[in-house]
C-alpha cells in the first residue's frame, strides 16, 4: 500500500467551504479511481492548517492519480482557498493494522 500525505494551509474564512467541497465533490470522485483506498482529512480550525492522508493500492496508481484529469479538476476546485501550494509527499506504508 503507499500514502499520499498532503499539507495545507486553508484561508480561516474558508474552512467550511473547503470541508462541504472534499464531503461532497472530491472524496465521491476519489472513490472511482483506480487503486483508491481510503482518504483522511486533518484540520485545526483555529491556523487552518490541514493534512491529508489517501492511501492507494500501490505507488503507480498513486503517481497515475496525480497525473489524471481527475485530479487537476479536484486540486482546481479548491485552489483558491488555500494560502499556499500544498505539500505533497509519498510513504510507502510498511504498517496497516
Amino acid at each position: 500500500m503507499f500514502a499520499r500525505i498532503t499539507t495545507i494551509q486553508v484561508k480561516t474564512q474558508y474552512i467550511d467551504k473547503v470541508i462541504k467541497i472534499l464531503k461532497e465533490s472530491v472524496v465521491p470522485a476519489a472513490k472511482s479511481q483506480k487503486g483508491f483506498k481510503k482518504i483522511y482529512v486533518f484540520l485545526n480550525r483555529e491556523t487552518g492548517k490541514a493534512h491529508s492522508i489517501a492511501l492507494w493500492e500501490n505507488q503507480e496508481d498513486a503517481i497515475a492519480n496525480e497525473k489524471s484529469l481527475y485530479y487537476q479538476e479536484q486540486h482546481v476546485k479548491l485552489l483558491p482557498f488555500y494560502k499556499s501550494d500544498p505539500f505533497k509527499e509519498g510513504f510507502e506504508v510498511i504498517v496497516d493494522e
